[in-house]
């Protein structure tokens, strides 16, 4: 595998493990000096921003791949008018989307919520503040679009981290300074953005080599449309499916079953930063590449994959209920483990998929892969309410699960990829991982996970150096750097 793809897989894997580390440490502060009511109306903003993400209408994406075909053929000219439309086409649908947040939270908050005439009047002291979040969100977008589509990832991963520390902390001053009030830390917050992006569209300036200024153009805007269009559809459509699990189990089995449910989810869908980081990385290579190349890459990084992230879901397999046992306690650990064991595999197939989907999307289709999610979407509600219905939580970790193998065989057969090898290795480390699944049922301590984990570990790394020649020269680079002298 591509050493320089190595190197930018590992830039955002540390990219995506930074941010989340400074959020999860600043939380507790924000509770304490907001309190609990101000903090979840704080949290509802900054969610109901990422649904107006939306607005974005996939440019980012299609900013990223246009990008990266125009700087493999080197025509920085194309770069800079494919940055420039989708920035001002950004930039409106933001104001759009800023004025209908503003008008909508302001009903909202007049007569659909249940605070304090104090608290309410904080938040209509807000709106303007969280009117200019979007448009100031939506051109960001933009600008890491750009950067990424010039695998320029140290650069975007750099301001990613200075842009959450800005986040995280500047509203944090402003509460201890100027007043725990909504005002205070949403304007700090959108301060604190609008600093980001600066940054953030400096770089992807610089990077790109644009000196000037460029108007809209409206060739290159319809382009982007229309390949931005159908990764908007994607993202809808995962978005609904990644929520309808939940809201299916609310309303059949009631809130308690919820979280039942959602604790494991959570806790394991933070595994996800390592397909992620994959999938980043390669996308912008994919679009620059021609096919055939394009083919080699995607092979040698579901190998990869396997190789990587199947040892890291076979730990979490076996370690996940004595560790829920000692964070949340016997009452949820005994019935979310079983859910959160199969909620890995899920994880662990949903990665799979999307490295063979941005193959579709970069070389065969946007439409393709997004055909494919809206012909799923009622086909996985039906599974969710027959797995529910008949075996409860466990049904709908199932109903996921299988959705997530679905997706992957469907897209390997359109992507149009010699699929037999990577089916077959594919189907080699699933079995590693249902055999944790049954295994890690007869487990009941933490030191027994972890020597069962170690072995499952061993025979799964034993295998893929074995039976994958890429993976093999890897692993002996990796001695060869530890141990110098051997090279010598």
């Amino acid at each position: 595998m591509d050493k320089g793809i190595l190197k930018n897989v590992a830039i955002n894997f540390f990219g995506l493990v930074l941010p989340t580390f400074v959020s999860l440490v600043t939380v507790p502060s924000y509770i304490k000096l907001l309190g609990v009511e101000r903090y979840g109306v704080i949290s509802l903003v900054w969610t109901l921003i990422g649904y107006f993400g939306i607005l974005d209408l996939g440019m980012s994406m299609a900013a990223q791949n246009h990008i990266s075909k125009a700087r493999a053929s080197g025509d920085k000219g194309e770069s800079a008018r494919v940055f420039w439309s989708a920035t001002w086409l950004n930039l409106a649908t933001g104001v759009v989307g800023g004025l209908i947040i503003y008008f909508g939270a302001f009903l909202y908050t007049a007569y659909f919520t249940k605070v304090s005439p104090e608290l309410q009047h904080e938040v209509y002291m807000a709106l303007p503040w969280l009117a200019v979040a979007i448009p100031i969100a939506n051109v960001s977008w933009v600008f890491a679009g750009a950067i990424n589509g010039a695998e320029r990832f140290g650069v975007y991963n750099t301001n990613q981290t200075i842009g959450t520390f800005l986040f995280q902390l500047l509203p944090l001053g402003a509460a201890l300074w100027l007043g725990a009030t909504l005002q205070n830390v949403l304007a700090a917050a959108v301060f604190a953005r609008i600093l980001a992006a600066i940054l953030l569209g400096r770089s992807a300036l610089k990077v790109l080599e644009i000196r000037s200024i460029l108007p809209p153009q409206l060739g290159v805007a319809k382009g982007l449309f229309n390949f931005g269009g159908w990764m908007l559809i994607a993202s809808v459509t995962n978005m609904i499916a990644e929520s309808l699990d939940r809201v299916m189990l609310g309303t059949s089995l009631g809130a308690r079953f919820v979280t039942y449910y959602t604790v494991p989810q959570n806790l394991v869908t933070r595994l996800n930063i390592v397909p992620t980081a994959l999938v980043r990385t390669l996308f912008p290579r994919l679009s620059a590449v021609g096919r055939a190349d394009a083919d080699t890459i995607t092979q040698q990084s579901l190998e990869f994959l396997n190789g990587v992230f199947t040892p890291v879901a076979l730990v979490a397999m076996l370690v996940l209920e004595p560790f829920l046992h000692l964070w949340v306690g016997n009452e949820i650990a005994t019935v979310a483990a079983p859910v959160g064991r199969i909620m890995i595999v899920a994880v662990w197939l949903v990665g799979q998929a999307n490295v063979t989907r941005i193959l579709i999307q970069s070389q065969v289709n946007p439409a393709t892969a997004a055909r494919v999610g809206l012909f799923e979407l009622p086909l996985f509600a039906g599974a969710l309410w027959l797995g529910i219905t008949h075996f409860g939580l466990t049904g709908a970790a199932i109903a996921v699960a299988g959705r997530a193998l679905f997706d992957y065989a469907v897209l390997l057969r359109l992507s149009a990829i010699r699929a037999r090898q990577i089916a077959l290795d594919m189907l080699a480390h699933l079995a590693f991982l249902l055999a944790s699944l049954w295994l890690a049922s007869f487990l009941p301590s933490l030191a027994l996970a972890i020597a069962a984990g170690l072995l499952m570990v061993g025979a799964n790394v034993a295998w893929s150096i074995t039976m994958t020649p890429a993976l093999r020269d890897l692993a002996r680079s990796l001695l060869l750097r530890l141990n110098p002298r051997k090279s010598a």
